[in-house]
């Protein structure tokens, strides 16, 4: 399994495109060799294939405008041919996290699935902890994982939303295998200062990632991509740095 950084961590630092080239540089010379391209500035495909060629980076996977992919698939796919990114995500359901809402989501994305399919892309859906509601004793994960099969959507598991909904990330990660190529890591941890739980780099907190990292091998996972939502106060490239450092110590790069 390999490592990457979620670059919504550093989606401050990336609103122009001269604070985007510049945090490329950053997470690459952190050690960092993949990328997931999420909440930054709006870029050219051109543009971005040159500098991630510069820096050694590879954009794997996108949170890309789920209306672009519904109304201009050919575009969509062509856009993310052009950087060599194969997966094309979104970040939640902007229909609603309900069964109504999936309804027209199933509704929208069946007509352009078989075209990203036949173009080597994977549709990859992202969870927060709300796709752990229940619905007629089915979670929302479950109700999208039997209205599309792997091949039409995979799931970037967020570790941390997993817990967070009150589920098991690593029975999760198994239970998905076939589905989770990308997922999203960040660690849990209780603030005394603040009495709630926070976000932390990975190691920081009190999540079984060792447990995790077992069930990413179980799981078949292509690569892990280190998000902090928040970094409260504190340097996300510094926490980038922590996750990376705890993760090549457990051999993974």
């Amino acid at each position: 399994m390999k490592i990457g950084a979620q670059f919504y961590t550093i989606r401050d630092c990336c609103r122009t495109l001269e604070g985007l080239d510049e945090s490329m540089k950053k997470v690459a010379d952190i050690g960092y060799k993949h990328i997931q391209l999420s909440g930054v500035c709006a870029y050219e495909a051109d543009w971005m294939r040159e500098k991630l060629t510069a820096y050694g980076l590879s954009a794997d996977i996108t949170h890309f405008s789920y209306d672009r992919i519904t109304k201009d698939v050919s575009g969509t796919i062509a856009f993310h041919d052009t950087m060599n990114c194969k997966y094309i995500g979104i970040g939640s359901n902007p229909r609603g996290i309900n069964p109504e809402g999936l309804a027209v989501m199933e509704t929208e994305l069946r007509p352009v699935l078989p075209q990203i399919i036949a173009s080597g892309h994977k549709f990859m859906y992202h969870n927060h902890h709300m796709e752990f509601a229940r619905f007629g004793g089915r979670t929302f994960l479950d109700l999208l994982c039997e209205t599309f099969t792997p091949e039409e959507c995979g799931v970037t598991l967020d570790t941390y939303w997993v817990q967070a909904g009150g589920a098991d990330p690593a029975f999760w990660l198994r239970k998905l295998k076939g589905r989770v190529d990308c997922i999203h890591f960040k660690d849990m941890v209780f603030s005394p200062e603040d009495r709630a739980v926070r976000m932390a780099a990975i190691g920081k907190g009190n999540m079984n990632y060792p447990e995790i990292l077992n069930a990413c091998e179980d799981a078949g996972v292509f690569c892990a991509f280190v998000e902090q939502d928040n970094c409260y106060g504190e340097d996300p490239f510094v926490c980038l740095k922590q996750s990376y450092d705890w993760l090549h110590a457990q051999g993974l790069d």
